[in-house]
């Protein structure tokens, strides 16, 4: 492992929640990142050990013209076939968690902040120290999502039920945002939950 980890935060909440938001919030307090989303994205880039794996596996068709993954192809092929989902992701949750783990001990702040969004989900809460919840109704949820990709209200209520239940987060939580409000509301959230970990971290 070489360097040692820092004191970490795993930011999670449900599709819609506001995680992108808050997370950028806690960035620009000089807080590092890492986000397990772009990384899932760099494991598969062009070049890498993980896109080499799953055009192997999956043939030429899951590659574009230009050697990068075609990911709507494999979502296609991966949606359909639960014995090929699962096959992805034993490929793909070890290299990611690598690749997390690698850029969390790179960081540089008094504590950095692990966005995941199945942090529950997936037993990456054992990897933090500490939980954040962004909160909001399932209703907001829906209505959020539906305004900002221009997707179905069933399509996000499927993806919601996917996901731990709201309840569950919440109890999981060792801090909740209630992000039902105005980003003004959410900067003075993030500013004393700052303080706070940064107290925490210094603990530790």
């Amino acid at each position: 492992m070489g360097k040692t980890l820092p004191f970490i935060i795993g930011l999670t909440g449900g599709i819609g929640s506001g995680k992108t938001t808050v997370a950028n919030l806690f960035a620009e307090l000089g807080v590092d990142l890492v986000d397990a989303d772009v990384v899932s994205r760099e494991v598969v880039a062009k070049g890498t050990k993980g896109l080499t794996e799953i055009a192997k596996h999956f043939g030429p068709s899951v590659l574009l013209k230009n050697g990068e993954l075609n990911r709507s192809v494999l979502r296609d092929k991966i949606f359909k076939d639960p014995v090929e989902r699962q096959w992805l992701n034993s490929l793909l949750h070890p290299l990611i968690r690598t690749e997390m783990l690698t850029q969390l001990q790179n960081a540089t702040s008094a504590y950095a902040i692990l966005v995941v969004p199945l942090l529950f989900e997936n037993g990456l809460d054992r990897l933090v120290n500490c939980t954040l919840v962004v909160d909001i109704s399932p209703e907001l949820q829906v209505k959020r999502t539906t305004e900002r990709d221009a997707v179905d209200e069933q399509q996000v209520k499927n993806i919601i039920a996917s996901q731990a239940s709201r309840d569950e987060k919440l109890s999981k939580a060792d801090d909740v945002i209630d992000n039902q409000g105005d980003i003004s509301a959410l900067r003075d959230k993030v500013a004393a939950l700052h303080n706070k970990y940064i107290k925490l971290a210094a603990q530790t």
